[in-house]
């Protein structure tokens, strides 16, 4: 049996992550939706550790702990689990938001990030990354629409999200094999048909014939 697919999806506040995932998962079928940090009952209570304490006040350094120690029970315990048995993956969030979050917006360097996940989940990379990116002071608009949420981080100021876009951008840039940019101020239908473009794609280029499915 051909392994399902791994595909996160990343972005600042208000990028339209959770619209999309719905919207692909519908499409493909057979799929398994998750979110980081989370996924397992586990790795679920070490995110409400983060978010009851208020984690955006704590040291980069015990975010990254804290994020690995989660995605290590996820990887290991739901996503590899998941793909083995042919079922597509697709996250909110995965390595490359502890990359930007604690990384390039929270001023630890990228060499001790890469350390650390290299202990907890090695080489272990997406097979897609689509990077939802969006104006930030739109993206927070639309976030502070949506009313009270789990999100420790919109009430950081202006630089702060901008980071966190470009952060994101960077990677988009240094990972084009990975990483596929999605403009997210376009419509939701708009942007869902590309996205579903980028898998049938991915699917007929690895010639699994998944495609074919979705194409009849």
């Amino acid at each position: 049996m051909t392994s399902g697919l791994f595909i996160t999806f990343e972005g600042g506040e208000g990028a339209g992550k959770t619209t999309q995932i719905k919207r692909l998962a519908a499409a493909l079928g057979n799929c398994v939706v998750t979110r980081e940090p989370g996924g397992t009952p586990e790795a679920e209570a070490l995110r409400n550790a983060f978010i009851e304490n208020n984690g955006q006040n704590w040291p980069p350094e015990a975010l990254v702990m804290l994020m690995f120690s989660a995605r290590i029970l996820h990887t290991q315990n739901l996503i590899m689990p998941a793909r083995m048995n042919g079922q597509t993956v697709l996250c909110d969030r995965y390595t490359d938001s502890t990359r930007v979050y604690q990384g390039y917006a929270g001023g630890l360097s990228l060499e001790k990030i890469e350390a650390i996940k290299e202990l907890a989940i090695g080489g272990f990379e997406p097979d897609i990354t689509f990077v939802l990116d969006i104006d930030v002071e739109t993206g927070l608009k639309r976030a502070d629409k949506r009313g009270p949420g789990e999100s420790t981080f919109e009430a950081k100021d202006m630089a702060f999200h901008e980071r966190i876009r470009q952060g994101f951008l960077t990677i988009a840039r240094e990972n084009p094999k990975r990483c596929v940019v999605i403009n997210a101020s376009e419509d939701e239908n708009t942007i869902a048909e590309k996205i579903l473009n980028v898998v049938k794609l991915h699917w007929h280029n690895r010639g699994d014939g998944h495609h074919r499915q979705l194409d009849g």
